[in-house]
């Protein structure tokens, strides 16, 4: 099996050999003794994210919010929250991180506000308010429930009645989350003004949170019911979003926000779609209606961790892709379990070499790099609406969101009062300090990586071809102008054969072990090679 791709010779942006670093905020570092994360914190930790070799910064929400979920409830798009610090606290920080050579990129949430958000506010005030078009409100149905089926993510029905007024109003998410009218032309430009004022100030781009959600079909008709809907996956499954999600005027909204950046020069939009590879690489656009520039690609999140089902993952991945197209992966996030809880300690170090050395640009999460796998939250420190909501079903979010862990000190070096949610049992352990001593930690793996990917064009830019490999073992060549390397993921916990085709010499870069194997591939080893 082989995948060819070929790179263009041309001027690359930054985020194409890149990696971004995803911070929340909350969890990161505590400047103030509240227990809770804020601006001056990360401005503290900032030479920790510059050694580690990554290139941007991408902050989970920090404008102000009743904080219903933790933030994607915005009250003021143009502001800071007063825990995170303020508007002259975000400058300071933008300045250092630029001083750094590194890149900021802020979480826009636009296909809903708080219901605090004075929009809404007015919108809610009365039927003939002028911003009650500027939500997506109906009259109840016949029965006097809600006006469709519609589910919201966060379970229950994705309506909620105001008595005041006699109408519902959707919220896609929690009812604190009101979903605005991409309909409306005055939300667009309001929305438009936003962008004009981060970028204005200085930001480098976006991650646009739950992108696909934006537009609703018009006349708002049932979703078809899901034939394969199980209640242990939650209410969000109940419904197929064929209507209330992904329609086909989205991508007006979405070029619309590339223009807003491209007046910018450089700038970087992520988008949040969490929809199947031939509807996700729809959002590049097309070169005379441009999209965002990466799609978030989750295929990793939750792959079956074997190599066949990798390599078609990655082969589908890369021919979906358009013209022009720049892949792009991402291995953990704050939504998602821990990569290393979910395929243990051993094969997350695989993990780690695969996610920095496919083509395209990584996306990190705060705490992979020191291999944090499950943490177990006590019932009665549960933060997450998702969970609270849904209990039992295993679908909070809390796990992966638990502070970093700085040092062995009290609370980890984190904060100087009770965190906002527990650490994992072993931070004593594995914390930046102790692994930072360590040479064959986690932590310093991911600095090898990162160094390695920074150092050789051919794994940040290069193309990229699927190799024959043994039995469980992911095996795939990197080239750029002359250079050759070959990357070898041993994904099983037994001995495996290197395959290195006659007459080819190849000489060992890097082992994802602290001792590498002499002969082929050990259990749970990755290996990087020159091909000379």
């Amino acid at each position: 099996m082989r995948l060819d791709t070929q790179a263009p010779a041309t001027r690359r942006p930054w985020w194409e050999s890149g990696v971004v670093y995803q911070i929340y905020p909350r969890s990161f570092q505590d400047s103030n003794g509240d227990g809770i994360g804020d601006l001056d914190g990360i401005r503290q930790r900032l030479d920790y994210v510059a050694a580690l070799g990554v290139d941007a910064i991408w902050l989970s929400p920090i404008f102000p919010s009743p904080m219903a979920d933790f933030g994607y409830d915005v009250a003021d798009y143009c502001d800071v929250a007063e825990m995170f610090g303020d508007l002259a606290q975000f400058d300071a920080l933008l300045a250092e991180t630029h001083d750094r050579g590194l890149k900021l990129l802020l979480d826009f949430v636009p296909n809903h506000s708080s219901d605090q958000h004075p929009w809404f506010i007015e919108s809610r005030s009365s039927r003939d308010s002028p911003r009650r078009d500027w939500y997506i409100w109906r009259d109840p149905a016949p029965d006097g429930g809600p006006p469709n089926n519609w589910t919201s993510d966060m379970g229950g029905s994705a309506w909620e009645l105001d008595p005041a007024t006699g109408q519902y109003y959707l919220h896609a998410f929690l009812k604190e989350q009101a979903d605005l009218n991409w309909r409306n032309p005055d939300v667009r430009q309001a929305m438009t003004d936003v962008l004009h004022f981060w970028f204005a100030r200085g930001v480098d781009g976006f991650r646009i949170d739950v992108l696909w959600h934006c537009i609703k079909a018009e006349g708002l008709p049932d979703n078809p019911l899901n034939p394969d809907f199980r209640p242990e996956l939650g209410d969000k499954f109940k419904v197929l979003q064929h209507h209330s999600a992904n329609q086909p005027e989205i991508h007006d909204v979405v070029q619309s926000f590339r223009q807003v950046a491209d007046s910018y020069g450089e700038r970087l939009l992520v988008g949040e779609v969490c929809l199947p590879v031939p509807q996700l690489v729809t959002y590049y656009g097309s070169d005379d209606r441009p999209g965002v520039h990466l799609p978030f690609n989750f295929q990793l999140l939750d792959a079956p961790w074997d190599a066949q089902a990798l390599a078609r993952i990655i082969t589908e991945y890369e021919a979906a892709l358009p013209p022009g197209g720049w892949p792009n992966w991402v291995m953990g996030s704050h939504d998602a379990p821990r990569i290393a809880g979910r395929i243990g300690e051993a094969q997350a170090r695989v993990a780690a070499m695969l996610l920095l050395t496919l083509r395209g640009t990584p996306t990190l999460y705060q705490g992979d790099e020191l291999g944090i796998a499950c943490v177990v939250i006590p019932t009665d420190r549960i933060r997450d609406p998702q969970d609270l909501r849904q209990p039992g079903l295993g679908l909070g979010r809390d796990p992966s969101r638990t502070p970093m862990a700085w040092d062995d000190s009290h609370n980890a070096g984190f904060s100087t009062a009770e965190p906002w949610l527990p650490l994992h049992d072993d931070w004593a352990t594995r914390n930046v300090a102790h692994q930072t001593a360590d040479t064959g930690s986690m932590l310093n793996l991911y600095r090898r990586l990162l160094a390695m990917r920074r150092r050789h064009m051919a794994l940040n830019s290069g193309d990229f071809a699927l190799l024959p490999g043994d039995c469980g073992v992911l095996q795939y060549q990197r080239r750029a102008d002359g250079e050759k390397l070959m990357v070898a993921l041993n994904l099983t916990d037994q001995p495996r054969r290197l395959m290195v085709p006659d007459g080819v010499i190849t000489a060992p870069l890097l082992s994802t072990l602290a001792v590498p194997s002499s002969d082929g591939l050990a259990p749970h080893e990755g290996l990087i090679l020159e091909i000379l």
